[in-house]
């Protein structure tokens, strides 16, 4: 009578799941298929998990989509590069440990926490099954990809032990206070304090590490530049962004861009970055460690922030 019960409640279950979010069967096979998680414990979550307007409304105007003399003052302020300053100040020596072990400078990481939740002051108020939810059932444009994200989390609440209904992150699920999304927390956080865990939210040691290690791991050059500045573009300049440095530095030039190659190869792999100003437009030349940079974040505005973020916090620094 009791394996009864259970399996009834267990349809019961995911009647519900699959009434609320469309689509909820197939996810659960793939969960199930693809992850190893157990079918019971998946409706479970998403029966749990609710659908927020507010997400999607988040989503349908990111920040990322204003001109870049829009986007750049919400994160150049007075306020944020003295509190990335202090921020450096405060923890200088873990900093340095973490800058010395995976390469990446000290400004680039505190940068980064910087953008990202402010150093730590706004890590996100939507619980992370609201969002992945949200976005993985009811956002055509990107379901596919914040359904693996779903499962990806429920494998991530396994793994670390997180209450996997209280968790709470950013309107598209990042977490901590580097923001990682899932598949990112599992495979480039790190357990840099020795506890046995990888805590985002509140062991500073691991999320500053877990920073470092993932530009580390998507192949940050410690000797490598991020941009070069553009002196001038011709005027039938035909432009395309792309992220990938699917050029040179010799194939720019090439094309009549005026910029100082610094020294390097003609073959160095580039990239144009196009920036609206209130005045017209503004070009820089995009380097390996820019595109590493938009691994973290794709938009080629977050990677100029952050630079010029960084740079603004090592000079208030010194």
């Amino acid at each position: 009578m009791r394996l009864l019960i259970g399996l009834l409640l267990s349809v019961s279950v995911a009647a519900q799941a699959d009434d609320v979010h469309p689509g909820a069967e197939a996810f659960v096979e793939m969960a199930v298929s693809e992850h190893g998680l157990d079918a019971d414990e998946v409706w479970a979550v998403l029966a749990e998990a609710r659908y927020q307007q507010s997400i999607i409304d988040a989503m349908t105007r990111p920040a990322e989509a204003r001109p870049w003399y829009q986007y750049r003052p919400i994160f150049l302020t007075e306020t944020r590069i003295d509190a990335g300053a202090e921020f450096w100040r405060a923890n200088r020596d873990l900093l340095e440990e973490v800058s010395e072990r995976f390469g990446v400078p000290v400004e680039i990481i505190v940068s980064i926490v910087g953008v990202e939740t402010n150093y730590g002051v706004n890590t996100g108020s939507f619980r992370v099954i609201d969002a992945l939810a949200t976005l993985g059932f009811y956002y055509p444009r990107r379901a596919a990809f914040f359904s693996r994200e779903l499962a990806q989390f429920l494998r991530l609440a396994h793994e670390e032990n997180l209450p996997v209904n209280e968790v709470r992150g950013s309107y598209a699920g990042a977490m901590g206070i580097g923001q990682f999304i899932p598949s990112s927390y599992r495979a480039y956080a790190v357990d840099f304090d020795g506890s046995g865990s990888r805590d985002l939210w509140r062991s500073l040691p691991d999320a500053l590490g877990s920073v470092a290690n993932y530009l580390a791991e998507h192949d940050w050059d410690p000797d490598g530049l991020t941009v070069l500045p553009v002196n001038g573009v011709p005027d039938d300049l035909d432009f395309e962004f792309n992220p990938r440095l699917a050029t040179s530095l010799e194939e720019l030039a090439g094309q009549g861009i005026d910029f100082d190659r610094d020294g390097l190869s003609p073959d160095t792999p580039a990239t144009l970055v196009e920036l609206e100003t209130e005045n017209g437009r503004e070009y820089w030349v995009g380097l390996n460690n820019f595109y590493v940079i938009t691994r973290y974040n794709r938009s080629p505005l977050y990677a100029m922030a952050v630079i010029q973020l960084a740079e603004a916090i090592r000079e208030r620094k010194q």
